[in-house]
């Protein structure tokens, strides 16, 4: 509405300045007024029209070019005054000015917009005073978004600052919410939904970052880019990303990483009771899973299926996709123990029947 507003009143006073411009120049003259209004009205609908296709064009990468451009004003300065040091006709003098001018504007520009990350001064969001860790900038993926359990660690404090959607995940979002597929579409809507609450958490600011970094190519690459441009964490629950950010320098928080840190420890030795719920990828292997979801591979307990078992833990694995238990059998669920008691009192008692 406020853009609105703006538009109609630069076309008021374009209309004006070109009724009262056409007045001027033809003595006043209504006529001439009336054709500067009109031409007034034919610029005012130009410029709002090119404003409206720049839309799509980067507002770092604006700023980079408009810095280029004053630093070659600057440098073509310095060199028009060396060479005014040099005796010669005043024309050439002009046009070498002139020559100079253009070539230092385009090469600011265009060294600038190629350098645009190093410069600190036109990115947006940038922290003035890293001690202050409420400016801390949180770069959201599509999986955390669609995972949820950010939404429950913004709540208990644990992660304060600004969450920065980018508009290329938005739009990977709203892709999956629009997928011919029911699952991708429910977990591309649970997303959006997800947005929405983060944006009703008190002490948490979300941003819609509008950098698309056309130069790059996959969100995952994107993301490691404007992490690095934005110095900002990451937060993700991807495997690979993880890795790659690794690789590649970023910050990167892995929320599988903090669930594995408060889950449970467990040691290779130690006993525990657990239900077989379904069978193994190896032979006569059984899986069972503890209360926060660790898979738990249990030796020869295949034909405990849907039993209790006790079990004593033999290794550990742990890697950023989760957490691994492999274990041994200790004794027979005691269900199983007790069937046998009961088969051998009844055939004792058919066997006195016979006798008697």
């Amino acid at each position: 509405m406020t853009v609105r507003l703006i538009r109609l009143f630069f076309l008021f006073m374009s209309v004006m300045c070109g009724y009262y411009i056409g007045a001027l120049l033809t003595n006043m003259s209504i006529e001439g007024g009336l054709t500067g209004a009109g031409f007034g009205i034919v610029m005012a609908a130009t410029f709002m029209f090119v404003e409206t296709r720049l839309k799509q064009v980067s507002l770092r990468n604006l700023s980079a070019a408009a810095f280029g451009l004053i630093f070659g004003f600057f440098m073509a300065w310095m060199v028009t005054l060396i060479a005014r040091l040099v005796p010669m006709d005043e024309m050439i003098y002009s046009i070498l000015q002139i020559v100079f001018t253009l070539i230092f504007c385009y090469l600011g520009m265009i060294i600038c917009l190629k350098g645009k990350d190093e410069f600190n001064i036109i990115i947006p969001y940038v922290r003035f005073s890293p001690q202050d860790q409420k400016d801390q900038l949180f770069i959201l993926d599509t999986s955390v978004i669609i995972d949820g359990r950010i939404a429950s660690i913004c709540e208990t404090k644990f992660l304060e600052g600004r969450l920065v959607v980018p508009r290329f995940v938005l739009q990977e979002l709203h892709q999956v919410a629009d997928s011919a597929d029911d699952a991708k579409r429910a977990s591309g809507r649970r997303g959006l939904d997800m947005l929405n609450t983060l944006k009703k958490i008190e002490g948490i600011d979300v941003i819609i970052h509008e950098e698309s970094l056309p130069d790059v190519n996959g969100v995952d690459a994107k993301l490691i880019r404007l992490a690095r441009i934005l110095n900002a964490y990451v937060v993700t629950n991807d495997f690979n990303l993880n890795k790659i950010g690794k690789l590649e320098g970023a910050r990167i928080l892995n929320i599988n990483d903090l669930a594995n840190a408060l889950r449970p420890v467990i040691f290779p030795g130690e006993k525990m009771s657990v239900q077989i719920r379904k069978d193994g990828k190896e032979r006569n292997q059984g899986v069972a899973f503890m209360d926060d979801g660790t898979m738990i591979v249990v030796e020869n307990a295949k034909r405990f299926i849907n039993k209790s078992v006790n079990i004593v833990v033999s290794s550990v694995l742990q890697t950023s996709a989760g957490r691994m238990i492999f274990a041994n059998l200790v004794e027979q669920p005691t269900q199983a123990q007790g069937r046998p008691k009961q088969q051998g009192s009844g055939r004792k008692q058919e066997a006195r029947g016979e006798k008697q």
